[in-house]
């Protein structure tokens, strides 16, 4: 599909692009991260989510809402690929969860032929885009990231020591993800359907906010505010540029320590 590359920049705040190497590619993942939220609240309204790609580009672009793995990351494979850079879709597994459990992208600059991970799906994951090929410690606001090679040429991502996700590399089209994306908007079983979850960068500090409690990290502090509907509507309005009805209640109830 043809996008509206304007329309996006708009969206996630860059102003002009150049020719599609890795300064700008850190640039918009950088600026994505910052504006458009991983959020889970259409789940919590009954709002059914679609891979559609005209879909995925009217809620992330026109409504300037925000999404999870698999509308984030397939919205910005096509901003992308509409700035001239080869974009492959890949799955991963998170923890023990099946391999379509998330979609991340691996991208290529043309200008050299360095392929990248990029990943602004994940909530909080790097600022930037880690580069697949090396194998040493690669520092970012986010934390200190490693890529680990896995057995079947998958590869580990490990944040601080603690691995996050086992990646394929192999390239898949969006609609291997629509049984993932159906799953955890429906079951019971998903943590996406526990609770309400709005988060975003605020510079490479984050502001979140869980069920009805506003997190703000900064500088490795942490300050909790517990929010009244009045101000959780007033704080996804304000801080986020969601403007809800009534706020969300969770869909499934999380289930009972065994």
């Amino acid at each position: 599909m043809s996008i509206d590359v304007s329309a996006y920049l708009d969206r996630i705040g860059v102003a002009a692009t150049g020719v599609p190497d890795a300064s700008l590619l850190r640039e918009l993942h950088h600026a994505h991260l910052r504006t458009v939220p991983f959020e889970n609240l259409s789940i919590h309204q009954g709002e059914r989510l679609s891979l559609d790609e005209d879909a995925l580009i009217d809620k992330i672009v026109q409504r300037r809402r925000g999404g999870f793995c698999f509308e984030l990351n397939g919205a910005f494979a096509l901003l992308l690929n509409a700035l001239g850079y080869p974009v492959r879709r890949v799955a991963a597994r998170v923890g023990q969860g099946p391999i379509l459990d998330h979609l991340a992208l691996l991208v290529t600059t043309p200008d050299d032929g360095i392929t990248w991970l990029a990943d602004v799906g994940f909530g909080s994951h790097s600022s930037y885009p880690l580069r697949l090929a090396e194998r040493g410690v690669q520092q970012d606001p986010g934390g200190a990231f490693t890529l680990v090679d896995a057995a079947h040429g998958d590869v580990q991502v490990v944040r601080d020591g603690e691995p996050k996700y086992r990646l394929e590399r192999r390239p898949r089209p969006l609609s291997d993800f629509t049984m993932g994306c159906w799953w955890h908007q429906t079951s019971p079983e998903s943590h996406f359907t526990h609770k309400p979850l709005c988060t975003r960068l605020d510079g490479h500090d984050r502001i979140t906010i869980s069920d009805r409690t506003l997190i703000r990290t900064r500088g490795g502090g942490r300050e909790e505010t517990t929010l009244t509907d009045a101000a959780l509507l007033a704080a996804y309005r304000d801080l986020f540029g969601i403007t809800l009805d009534s706020p969300p209640t969770a869909r499934h109830a999380a289930p009972a320590p065994a």
